[in-house]
Parts: structure tokens; C-alpha cells; sequence
């Protein structure tokens, strides 16, 4: 029933997998491996033994957060710390043995206050870090190509402003791995309708800072609202419902959201630029 192809290159794919491809062979599809109708998923690249990550999540804001840690020096940084988790990640910080070299933001926040500016208090020694362009005070200031180290390992900073002037993208090129801020979410994007926001500047950052990236690269986002944690850059590319849009159509898209703001936008912003301590004790 189905050719000596076929049957080739189902070999090691799992069995979900499986199914849907023979559900578009039996359908008779011109390309059963045509991207836009069945999407073979690329091996994902391994992460090293020496490579911690964690992610955390704020309910409230929908926000994750993102430990990372050299499991050897056992330097680690934090990537969009909420204030009200910042005693969590410091527990979780000191139950690991680790160090917290940088509390670090992809932008400047409207949703919720930065934890970085507390992490400080909690655990001296830890410098806070974002993006030149972001407005906000910080110890370390980061632009374009921008290494972040940490015992081993390191982020390599892409500037993917349009949601924000001070969005960053940071990349672990070793451990195939990208963390998109609101720059790119899964299946979506940030809003471009406040902050310094531009849909044009964002879909061409998208489409040359992220989109460049191998199709194996997995990205983890600064939120998510419906319950994922995690994407490609190979599934984005092809099943973003708005940056697989032309230019013009996708400005159209961002223009007409209609969305209500934020509603901790007052509080969040003057908080975070001046590192999440503008009201903390």
C-alpha cells in the first residue's frame, strides 16, 4: 500500500508523527512532507550536561522566567524576574548552590515590575542588565552581539526592537536556544501600540534576528497565555499566524488590535526604569 519511500522515511519517527503523516498520504496530498501540511520535525539540539535551565512562571502576568546556570562554576543569571517571585527565585537560587551573576530583562516591561531590583537586595553581589535603548537603569547596559558569560557559557545579544526600542533577543548558539522577550511569541508577537512600538521595525527584526536562526532552534518567550512554554524557529516561521504575513498585510494586523492596555502599565513602567525599586522597600 504505501512505497519503499515512504516507509524509509517514517524509520525513528515517533508514532504521533507517524500517524499524521499517513493521514495525508491516504488523503492523497501532492508532498506529504510539504511544510504547510505536514511539518517532519527537525532533531532539536542537545543541551550539555554543564547546562542548567529552569522556567518559571507568574501566574498573573503570564510571564516566564528563565534560570540559567554552569552547573561547574555554578554562576547563574535570571531573564525577566517578577517583583513578587523575587524571594521564590532567590530560594530557589540558594537551594541550587548557585551564584546569581546578572538579574537581566529582554525590555522594558508594562505588564508587571521587573524582580531584578530586589534580587539585588536579596543576593549582593548580583548586577543587574538590559538593553542601551531600553530607557532603564541599569548596571550593565548590553547592545548588538553583546556576550553575556557565565562560568562557560554565554547569551549573545540580537537587537529585535519593535515591540519596545530596548528589546533584545538573547542566544545560546551551543545549546540551540533563543529567549524572544515580546519580540516573538508563540503563534504571536508583541503589540506595537504603545512603548515606542513600530509593527514594520518588528517584522523586520523578527524576520532578521530570529527567522536567521536554525529551524531546530527552540525560543522561549516573555509570556504566554494559552498554556504553552516553548517553540521553534522552523514553527514560526511557518505557522505564525501574523509574521507569515507580507509586510503591509502584518502592519495592518498590528494597527487594528484594538487592544485595552495594560492594566499594571502606570505602575510597571516608572518601577522598571529604575530597575523594579520604585516602590520596594
Amino acid at each position: 500500500m504505501f512505497s519503499k519511500s515512504l516507509c524509509s522515511a517514517l524509520r525513528g519517527v515517533n508514532s504521533y508523527l507517524i500517524k499524521e503523516v499517513l493521514k495525508c498520504h491516504v488523503n492523497n496530498m501532492p508532498n506529504i512532507f510539504r511544510y504547510h501540511h505536514c511539518m517532519m520535525l527537525p532533531e532539536s539540539v542537545s543541551q550539555s550536561p554543564d547546562f542548567f535551565f529552569r522556567q518559571l512562571l507568574d501566574y498573573e502576568s503570564s510571564t516566564y522566567t528563565y534560570l540559567l546556570a554552569d552547573t561547574t562554576t555554578k554562576e547563574a543569571v535570571i531573564i525577566d524576574p517578577v517583583l513578587e517571585h523575587a524571594e521564590r527565585d532567590t530560594q530557589l537560587i540558594k537551594d541550587l548552590g548557585l551564584n546569581l551573576k546578572y538579574a537581566m530583562n529582554t525590555h522594558m516591561h508594562a505588564d508587571h515590575v521587573t524582580g531584578t531590583g530586589l534580587l539585588k537586595k536579596l543576593l549582593p553581589g548580583t548586577k543587574s542588565l538590559i538593553s542601551k535603548s531600553s530607557g532603564a537603569v541599569a548596571d550593565i547596559y548590553v547592545q548588538a552581539d553583546f556576550d553575556v558569560q557565565f562560568g562557560r557559557h554565554k547569551l549573545t545579544v540580537r537587537s529585535t526592537p519593535g515591540h519596545t526600542n530596548g528589546c533584545v533577543t538573547f542566544v545560546s548558539y551551543e545549546q540551540g536556544i533563543a529567549f524572544t522577550g515580546d519580540a516573538l511569541l508563540i503563534r504571536g508577537c508583541g503589540r506595537t501600540d504603545f512603548q515606542e512600538g513600530n509593527p514594520k521595525t518588528l517584522y523586520n527584526s523578527v524576520h532578521n534576528q530570529i527567522f536567521t536562526l536554525p529551524d531546530t532552534f527552540k525560543l522561549y518567550p516573555a509570556h504566554d497565555y494559552k498554556g504553552q512554554t516553548s517553540t521553534t524557529v522552523g514553527e514560526e516561521k511557518h505557522y505564525n499566524p501574523r509574521l507569515t504575513k507580507p509586510l503591509d498585510e502584518f502592519i495592518k494586523i498590528m494597527e487594528n488590535l484594538n487592544l485595552p492596555h495594560p492594566k499594571m502599565i502606570d505602575r510597571a513602567v516608572p518601577a522598571n526604569r529604575v530597575c523594579g525599586l520604585h516602590d520596594v522597600p
